[in-house]
């Protein structure tokens, strides 16, 4: 049985060419950057070299505003404890876990809604101001709907108020175009293994002049912003993949849209009693969350791998979890309709030809389980 993979939001194949950069590294260039003999200084030289490929990028004014990092997580993590100083943190009902769960261990927060449409109100960040508020964090990309916020009004807010702005841009690079600078931000969240790096490598851009502290001690790495011997291979993988998505990134979102909006046309004209989530707002290319009403996400979820393809119920952090997506909820679905939708999201290995062949399963498990459904009259 073929097997197709739509759940690139959770994370993606290495790329060709990510895993031709980091093979040498792995094999040949085994030093520790922090030593001072040959093979340490020159493991140095290519993580210099990739830090300044990535901030190129990103549009970083310089390398050293790079922070490599063990992934999304510890980024948003450092991003959100070390810069907030003790302050009031503001963020959103519909952040990932990593933001709000990090935002939570702090003294003062607040967490301000969304409607329907998944993109936060600019005007409500703005209320939501207090003379303690040290920093305001609002990702770029929503996870689980690929809502794009409107990071640079908010960026502005933030600076008019003298707060540091943190973004988790994890489901933004690789997708839409992401310029640091352009967009205004004083701290932004990557990932490396959702753009086609190994699992295990991240950064968080830190604007130069914005107050970090350090959440991991040991070493003096990473300019004493992150403590621990730096994952070069990594490093260098998520400066190749970066860097192939900045030269096919406009491209690939183009073929990716169509395909998007092909499986989308195809389930709503075929599948009666299904709805796309947040269908009218601006959102990255190759996301799509679509509600089919009186079934379990989970029943499809497992009907659909039986018949090949990996898609997902919400955001793969959360998998197994038995409330319903709290990003779904935060957007007026009930909990019943939250546990009937499923997140597709595509990726390099995706083609017409298999969205074709996911909407026909889809047509055959959703009609097989609504018939197995007390919920669906």
């Amino acid at each position: 049985m073929q097997r197709f993979y739509f759940d690139h939001n959770a994370t993606t194949p290495v790329s060709p060419e990510a895993l031709e950069a980091m093979l040498p590294a792995l094999t040949e260039v085994y030093g520790n950057a922090s030593s001072i003999h040959h093979f340490g200084q020159a493991a140095r030289y290519q993580l210099d070299a990739a830090r300044k490929q990535l901030a190129d990028v990103l549009g970083a004014a310089s390398p050293e505003e790079i922070v490599f990092t063990s992934g999304g997580t510890e980024s948003d993590n450092l991003g959100i404890l070390g810069a907030s100083r003790g302050g009031h943190v503001i963020t959103t009902v519909i952040e990932h876990p990593a933001v709000l769960q990090a935002a939570g261990k702090l003294n003062g927060w607040s967490c301000v809604p969304v409607g329907a449409s998944g993109v936060v109100d600019p005007e409500e960040i703005r209320k939501a101001i207090k003379p303690e508020t040290t920093l305001i964090s609002v990702m770029h990309a929503n996870n689980e709907l690929g809502t794009i916020q409107p990071i640079a009004e908010i960026a502005r807010i933030a600076k008019d108020a003298g707060v540091a702005f943190h973004s988790d841009g994890v489901q933004a690079l690789g997708k839409i175009p992401v310029n640091v600078a352009e967009l205004g931000v004083s701290l932004y969240t990557v990932s490396g293994h959702k753009i086609g790096a190994p699992k295990g490598i991240g950064a968080l851009y830190v604007r130069k002049g914005t107050k970090l502290f350090a959440r991991q001690f040991g070493g003096r790495h990473e300019r004493e912003r992150r403590a621990g011997t730096e994952n070069v291979p990594g490093a260098i993988a998520f400066a190749r993949a970066a860097q192939w998505v900045a030269e096919h990134g406009v491209a690939e979102g183009q073929r990716l849209a169509a395909l998007r909006d092909r499986l989308e046309q195809a389930v709503l004209a075929r599948i009666p009693h299904a709805y796309v989530n947040a269908a009218g707002s601006p959102r990255v290319p190759n996301t799509t969350n679509i509600r089919f009403d009186g079934i379990d996400s989970d029943a499809l979820l497992i009907a659909l791998d039986l018949r090949g393809f990996a898609v997902s119920s919400g955001a793969a952090c959360s998998s197994g979890a038995p409330e319903p997506s709290h990003v779904l909820m935060a957007i007026g679905l009930t909990r019943e309709q939250s546990r009937s939708s499923i997140r597709f999201s595509l990726g390099r290995s995706n083609d017409a030809a298999q969205v074709d062949a996911l909407v026909d399963a889809l047509v055959e498990s959703v009609t097989h389980l609504r018939k197995l459904s007390p919920a669906y009259v």
